[in-house]
């Protein structure tokens, strides 16, 4: 067996046979008289079956509920998805307050190295005392309850006090600026707005107290603004209009009243990205999502109980609601807030060894990033704990499979994962009793129909590169958008390309062995002479450069075709030369096509990118193209949007 034929990593015989997918497979095939060969017959079986599979998927993973009622699926005329489990009646804070023991429910590490653990008893007597604030504050099921917060625990605290009464929770995180949280929590009227007085980010404190006070001048919806101290003591709050301290708003409650709503009762409101207009907002139900996760938690990342969870992100990004659902499975949550890479790199790492961090995940960002820096945590920490690196944000380069393997750890299942906001969840991603193979995601997900079409609606075979489409139902649907009555806007996200087929807008093939590559987004996708080329496609060449320490390309209008620009951003110190191009472009030519050979290669010193750290093409091309950007709020980092305006470069 030669290198290009051998998985990267490989699970035993006794890891298949413990795995939970593994006892789901058994189970679900003595439940329903089925025989499951392989995970295709389990995949197949979880398509083609609806029905069974949801009903499996509730049991196995033991979600609680008053009531469950006989109906699994009822597809509503006029609406583009379905209503699951519609008699059903249930509360998601419940089943994530599972646990009332002594065990670790949070672990929370700050970039300063502050650290506070709560455990699931301490937490249910904290969403205890919220819940009862709000409670007192007024607040019915249906009313939105916003947080402008770090990646804390009172910001898990706040969504299960809201959710525990059938509150609409929604979140940005604090670098946000104040027109952008506007233009989120504007659309939804939250009367609830909760904050903290700023967090830590490289090396430096960011207050958020004048960001909040004019977040509530503009909000006239919120009738309290509660403000909960990132580190030590009391924040002034005196010159925030409705504003009172955490502690001043809570009140001591040892019970939770858990309000039973309907399966798909309104739990969260998610936001697209925004680059290209106002965000959309995208409304989640409590059941879907909640299944969703467990599904994706149990079955393809084989979480437990005793499990320590980790993921990189921001309160901000769909990866928040998503880890947070971890304590469905009574799993311990590792947070962490701040600068990944302050002060020495090594922070995450730190963590991971110190926590004994058994699920560790993160962005492809992350991983290329650390490669460029040259770490090595294989050498400098103690990973033993480790079992699975999840990675997600943007397509994992087959280069960032090698430095998984060669720098982190060797035996671990490095799961790259996709799918998005729009179903807070996922369509393809990992499995803990498959190989991993370099460069591919392993698997489509479980009761997820994946196919690859080309522009016409036609069904692709192996390695024909189109839209990432979904053909059938699932629960994590949204419910709606906001403001959308007659569901148009929602229509035409995902339903217009391919009528009565979700189109996702990810660039993609499958492989021989059943996983699929991701090229990029569709709508980013380069087309010059007529022939389409993933973005990511460039990109990996590009950064393979040693000087190259990031990248980005569009498709600039010229000359009634489409020409490749190629921006890049270098090592501190280091200027684009004429040589240095002339070997980006051969690199590139010698390991794609001449197609793919950029016509310009152009300096940059940042890249722009949103608050999720996905770089944002379009933006960059709107600029390029004379285009207004309509939302910089939606961005990291706005400003380096201004060093593509009148490029010369791109003149002639």
């Amino acid at each position: 067996m030669n290198a290009k034929t051998k998985p990267m990593w490989k699970p035993t015989a006794e890891q298949v046979a413990a795995a939970k997918i593994t006892l789901f497979s058994e189970k679900s095939a003595l439940q329903w008289d089925r025989v499951f060969d392989n995970y295709s017959a389990l995949h197949r079986w979880s398509v083609e079956e609806p029905e069974e599979f949801w009903v499996s998927v509730w049991d196995f993973c033991g979600l609680i509920a008053s009531n469950r009622g006989d109906r699994v699926l009822e597809t509503s005329a006029g609406k583009p998805g379905a209503i699951f489990f519609p008699d059903a009646q249930f509360n998601f804070a419940r089943n994530l307050l599972r646990r009332q023991d002594n065990g670790d429910a949070i672990i929370f590490w700050s970039e300063d190295k502050l650290c506070r653990k709560l455990t699931h008893a301490d937490l249910y007597l904290a969403v205890a005392s919220v819940a009862q604030g709000l409670k007192n504050a007024g607040i019915k099921p249906g009313d939105r309850v916003c947080g402008f917060m770090p990646n804390m625990p009172e910001t898990i605290i706040a969504m299960l006090a809201a959710s525990s009464m059938g509150a609409v929770w929604s979140s940005c995180s604090p670098d946000f600026g104040v027109s952008g949280v506007i233009d989120r929590f504007g659309q939804i009227k939250p009367k609830i707005l909760f904050g903290a007085d700023g967090y830590y980010y490289n090396g430096r404190w960011h207050e958020s107290l004048s960001k909040l006070s004019k977040i509530r001048e503009q909000l006239p919806s919120v009738e309290h603004v509660v403000v909960t101290p990132f580190a030590q003591g009391e924040p002034k709050i005196n010159e925030i209009k409705d504003c009172v301290s955490w502690h001043d708003f809570i009140s001591y409650s040892e019970n939770i009243e858990f309000v039973d709503l309907p399966f798909n009762h309104p739990l969260y409101v998610l936001y697209s990205s925004g680059t290209t207009g106002k965000p959309k907002c995208i409304v989640h139900g409590a059941g879907g999502t909640l299944l969703q996760h467990l599904k994706e938690h149990q079955l393809h990342v084989n979480l437990d109980s005793d499990d320590r969870f980790f993921y990189f992100t921001t309160s901000g990004w769909m990866m928040w609601n998503w880890l947070v659902s971890g304590l469905a499975t009574g799993a311990t949550l590792i947070l962490y807030d701040g600068s990944p890479f302050s002060p020495s790199g090594n922070i995450l790492f730190d963590l991971a060894e110190q926590e004994k961090v058994q699920i560790f995940g993160t962005s492809a960002k992350f991983l290329d990033a650390a490669a460029k820096e040259g770490m090595a945590p294989m050498k400098s920490h103690d990973l033993g704990a480790m079992r699975t690196l999840l990675s997600t944000g943007s397509p994992l380069m087959p280069e960032g499979f090698d430095f998984v393997y060669e720098s982190i750890k060797q035996d671990i299942c490095l799961s790259s994962i996709s799918g998005g906001t729009d179903l807070v969840g996922c369509f393809i991603g990992g499995n803990p009793t498959l190989p991993v193979w370099k460069g591919e995601i392993q698997c489509p997900v479980l009761g997820m129909k994946v196919e690859v079409r080309n522009d016409h609606g036609k069904i692709l075979g192996v390695g024909e590169k189109g839209e990432l489409t979904c053909s059938n139902l699932f629960p994590s649907m949204p419910l709606s958008f906001w403001n959308d009555p007659d569901s148009t806007r929602y229509r035409a996200a995902y339903f217009e390309k391919f009528p009565g087929i979700w189109c996702h807008g990810d660039y993609v093939a499958k492989t021989v062995r059943g996983g699929m590559i991701v090229y990029g987004r569709s709508d980013a996708t380069l087309n010059p002479g007529g022939v389409r080329i993933g973005t990511a496609e460039i990109y990996r060449q590009a950064e393979q450069i040693p000087e190259v320490m990031e990248s980005l390309v569009i498709g600039q209008s010229w000359d009634d075709d489409v020409r490749i620009i190629l921006f890049v951003r270098l090592r501190d110190g280091l200027k684009l030369t004429i040589s240095l191009v002339d070997e980006i472009r051969a690199f590139i030519r010698k390991n794609t096509t001449p197609r793919h050979v950029p016509h310009r290669v152009i300096q940059v010193n940042d890249i722009p990118r949103t608050k999720s750290g996905k770089i944002v093409e379009l933006a960059v091309k709107q600029v390029i193209e004379g285009l207004a950007v309509v939302n910089r709020e939606a961005l990291a980092n706005p400003e380096a949007l201004d060093q593509f305006l009148d490029l010369p470069g791109l003149k002639d």
